[in-house]
């Protein structure tokens, strides 16, 4: 029987068949590849971008970067913001657009988020060698440079032949769509396979619809999992991303509700619960709160759902310290549920936690317990007040800044960081007031994530007020996509604080005996050092030069007006503040361990040392 064909060129046929890939989950279907971002060099232009400007707006969006890295931070937060039920793809050219993925890339895949990646490549031919941007490696003639992409990518292949598309192709749609494996996925192109023509199957090219999975747990899991809940008597949920991805936020209420166990988030889990239930405790761990890490210290259960450990979750294995602490992980993924020795429930998040709230029906914690844990939230919600309060005449804090911020924002805002100090004292005190307003990407803590994602958020919920929160040395990283949401016309909020250098960075280095060097922004003294006045830079003018209204504000009356203005704003919008080093923010109410000097000669990093092993001597392998 003969078989219908269309013939196109291979990146033709791929841009046609990414336009007709849907993701359904319960019955509610989604573009998979909403749109392509790109900047085009002579790897693409005649390729991918001949295609994309054939098939129209209409079948395939187009956004212009002006940062290949900063184009897969958009991307990737465009998918988290959705659930992960709807992604982007990114073509750049060959040679350094193309490694410049590397880091979105190891992003997308740290934080298990789907984006589809299609770099240029060399020559599958080789008509001339070298060509412009090849890197030749005398032993291995096949590498490229996007081999760099294959340890940070979930799926990697590179069509030397137009046919090996149709596999390839329907592979990553699977990769991209899977809730358990999905994460960067890399087709790289070379640019002359790119623009070869073939008769393509019109099967290949038909909508396709990818059903989006919840598996349930396994029957003896489940039973044993319940056995153990209803044994415990400190149990602790930590809430993870997956609950987010899952959509699961309704059914940890409902389990909560029945049983009165207490819930402490990890920075990508935050929000799991809105921050006035009486069960959320706030984050946990090394930037967690003082009931949520005091709670875990005395846990007898600890019961993760969603959650991949991280060592700020676990305080470097410092946190858990119940003798015969047990774990319970609630996880779609084997390789996360079987963390820390645990029982394992591998499983759907939402799924699992409904089967759970069904089969613990009558089981409850300990009236005391619930006091207990229900008197530590108060107390701290005392420290979060005392960390806001300002009088509007000063020059504001960091932590006041934030409550300041807290005093603006409705349900519907969205608040975007990823490094720095801000995510510690975020973590610590932010009240999260829906599931998608807390968008911290602390997998990877990337600087320069905060402003491209907060275009990915728009572009993912138009309409929705979004604030990237930016320090200095962030800024100085990556501010390109500004000119980007000026483009589009996006009113995305960029709140820019200055603090003269590496703040965060600045605070470990004192604490491990660093002190602090390196991480000023100050002209050289007379000693050769970094210890001059402060350099003279304005970013505020800059970010004005690139299109954003500005506004400055160097007291906290200013700072509240501001971000009223800004927040009312239908144009980009930048609020600038210089703030107060002073520090407001609660200490850390658990340990990380970043290791120090055995040997120095210098008594802050002796001093650092004795505590770093007397730290040390806490942490315990779970097994």
């Amino acid at each position: 029987m003969s078989r219908t064909t269309v013939r196109l060129t291979v990146a033709q046929a791929l841009v046609r068949f990414l336009s007709v890939q849907y993701s359904e989950r319960d019955s509610v279907r989604h573009r998979l590849i909403a749109g392509t971002w790109g900047i085009f060099g002579h790897g693409n232009v005649a390729g991918v971008g001949q295609a994309l400007l054939e098939a129209g707006e209409s079948a395939m969006p187009f956004h212009q970067g002006r940062n290949e890295q900063a184009m897969v931070h958009a991307a990737v937060a465009h998918a988290r913001h959705l659930n992960r039920l709807s992604a982007q793809a990114v073509t750049t050219s060959i040679g350094p657009g193309a490694t410049n993925l590397v880091t979105g890339a190891a992003l997308a895949t740290v934080n298990r988020l789907p984006v589809l990646l299609l770099p240029g490549d060399t020559f599958a031919t080789r008509p001339a060698d070298p060509l412009l941007q090849q890197l030749e490696h005398p032993a291995e003639a096949d590498v490229s440079v996007n081999d760099t992409l294959r340890p940070v990518s979930r799926h990697f292949d590179r069509i030397t032949r137009p046919e090996a598309l149709i596999p390839s192709a329907l592979a990553a749609m699977r990769v991209l769509t899977d809730p358990a494996e999905t994460g960067a996925v890399t087709l790289a192109l070379p640019q002359d396979v790119q623009a070869e023509a073939f008769d393509w199957p019109e099967e290949f090219l038909a909508e396709r619809v990818w059903r989006v999975r919840r598996p349930a747990p396994d029957p003896v899991e489940l039973a044993e999992a319940v056995r153990a809940i209803r044994s415990a008597a400190r149990p602790l949920i930590v809430a993870g991303g997956g609950v987010h991805h899952s959509e699961a936020e309704e059914a940890l209420r409902a389990l909560v509700e029945t049983t009165g166990i207490p819930v402490a988030s990890t920075q990508a889990g935050k929000g799991s619960l809105r921050h006035d239930h009486p069960a959320d405790l706030g984050g946990i761990g090394h930037t967690g709160t003082a009931v949520a890490d005091d709670l875990a210290r005395a846990a007898d259960l600890v019961i993760g759902v969603g959650t991949r450990y991280t060592d700020f979750t676990t305080a470097s294995n410092t946190l858990f310290q119940r003798p015969g602490v047990r774990f319970l992980n609630l996880n779609i993924t084997a390789f996360d549920a079987h963390k820390l020795a645990a029982r394992t429930l591998v499983c759907d998040a939402r799924t699992g936690l409904e089967r759970l709230t069904a089969e613990l029906a009558g089981h409850r914690v300990a009236r005391a317990y619930e006091e207990e844990y229900r008197a530590g939230k108060e107390r701290w919600e005392r420290v979060v007040e005392e960390a806001y309060r300002a009088d509007d005449s000063a020059v504001p804090t960091q932590t006041q800044l934030l409550g300041a911020l807290d005093a603006v924002v409705g349900d519907e805002d969205v608040v975007i960081n990823a490094a720095g100090s801000l995510p510690g004292d975020l973590h610590k005190l932010w009240r999260a007031r829906s599931p998608r307003q807390y968008h911290l990407e602390y997998g990877y803590s990337c600087m320069g994530y905060e402003i491209p994602a907060a275009i990915g958020v728009q572009q993912a919920a138009p309409g929705t007020p979004v604030w990237a929160l930016v320090g200095d040395g962030t800024y100085l990283m990556m501010p390109t996509e500004i000119v980007t949401a000026v483009q589009e016309g996006l009113p995305v909020n960029l709140v820019l604080v200055q603090n003269h250098g590496y703040a965060s960075i600045g605070g470990l280095s004192e604490s491990v005996g660093g002190e602090r060097f390196g991480t000023a922004y100050r002209h050289r003294a007379a000693d050769g050092t970094f210890s001059g006045t402060p350099l003279p830079v304005d970013l505020a003018a800059n970010a004005g030069s690139l299109g954003m209204e500005v506004l400055r504000a160097k007291t906290v009356g200013e700072l509240r007006e501001a971000l009223a203005t800004a927040r009312d704003s239908t144009r980009p919008t930048c609020v600038y503040v210089e703030t107060d080093p002073a520090p407001t923010a609660p200490p850390a109410q658990a340990w990380w361990d970043v290791p120090v000097a055995e040997t120095a000669s210098r008594p802050a990093a002796v001093e650092s040392r004795r505590e770093y092993d007397r730290q040390a001597a806490a942490r315990r392998r779970h097994l």
